[in-house]
C-alpha cells in the first residue's frame, strides 16, 4: 500500500512534528558519515529535499535510528522536548562532541490538539500565511549541507568512538516512564539540576567550542542546531 502524501502545508503540530523527525533521520545520518563513526564504504549515496545525502546502508543501523527517532517523535508530541542531542563518546565514555537540535520555540500543543490546524496569520498587506513543506524543505535542505560542511571541518575524533541520540526535556515535563523504557538518564554531566538555591549545570554542557549550523524559521517551525566540542576532545588533540 502506497504511503499518505504528505500535507502541502505544516498547519498542525503533528505535521509540524513529522517534518522534523523525518529531518532528524537525514541528520543523523549525515553526523555519522561525517564524523567517520563508520567506515565509508558503509554508506551509500541517496537525495533527500532534492539534495545528495549519504545514508549507512546497515539494517541494524537504520533501524536503530529509526527507532530512536520514533521515540523522540513519541515525546515531542506529548509537548516535552526542548532539544534533541546526537552525542559522540570516546571509548572511555568522554563526550567529545555534542549536536544539538533546539525545537523549544516550536508552539505549545495539548496532546489531543496535535491535529487541529493553527490559527491563521495574516501578512503586512492582510493577506493570509500559510507555510508551505516546500518553503519549509528548502530550508532543511540547506541546513543538511551546512551540517555537513561544519561536521567535515571538525576536528578529527579519536578510534572507537560511539553515540547516542538524547533529549532535553523542557522544565515542566514528565520523564518518559512505563514499559517498555527506550530512555535512560544521560550522565550527570550532560544535566541540570537545582542544588539548593542554585542550577546546577553539568560539566560537559556548552562544551569549550559552539559552531553553528543554521536557523531555520517559517511560521511555526522554528529550529536552531549548532555543534558543541567537548573538554575531552580538545584534551585528546593536544
Amino acid at each position: 500500500m502506497a504511503a499518505p502524501p504528505k500535507p502541502l502545508q505544516l498547519n498542525t503540530y503533528h505535521s509540524l512534528t513529522t517534518a522534523f523527525t523525518d529531518f532528524l533521520v537525514v541528520a543523523i545520518h549525515t553526523i555519522l558519515y561525517e564524523r567517520g563513526l563508520y567506515p565509508p564504504e558503509t554508506f551509500l549515496l541517496t537525495r533527500a529535499y532534492n539534495f545528495p545525502v549519504r545514508q549507512n546502508r546497515h539494517p541494524l543501523v537504520c533501524k536503530w535510528i529509526l527507532d530512536a527517532v520514533s521515540a523522540v517523535r513519541d515525546q515531542m508530541l506529548k509537548g516535552a522536548v526542548r532539544r534533541v542531542v546526537v552525542v559522540i563518546f570516546s571509548d572511555k565514555h568522554e563526550v567529545m562532541e555534542r549536536f544539538l537540535f533546539d525545537v523549544e520555540r516550536f508552539p505549545a500543543v495539548p496532546e489531543k490538539e496535535i491535529h487541529t490546524e493553527f490559527e491563521e496569520q495574516a501578512g503586512e498587506g492582510g493577506e493570509e500565511v500559510k507555510v508551505s513543506r516546500v518553503d519549509v524543505e528548502e530550508q532543511l535542505r540547506a541546513t543538511i549541507r551546512k551540517l555537513a560542511y561544519c561536521g567535515g571541518k571538525l576536528g578529527e575524533l579519536p578510534e572507537g568512538c560511539t553515540y547516542t541520540v538524547a533529549v532535553e526535556l523542557k522544565d515542566k515535563a514528565d520523564p518518559p516512564i512505563g514499559h517498555p523504557q527506550p530512555w535512560v538518564p544521560s550522565e550527570p554531566s550532560l544535566q541540570t539540576g537545582e542544588k539548593g538555591n542554585s542550577t546546577r549545570i553539568g560539566s560537559d554542557l556548552g562544551g569549550v567550542k559552539s559552531v553553528p549550523v543554521r536557523s531555520v524559521e517559517a511560521g511555526e517551525f522554528i529550529l536552531e542546531s549548532w555543534i558543541e566540542e567537548g573538554k575531552a576532545k580538545q584534551a585528546s588533540n593536544r
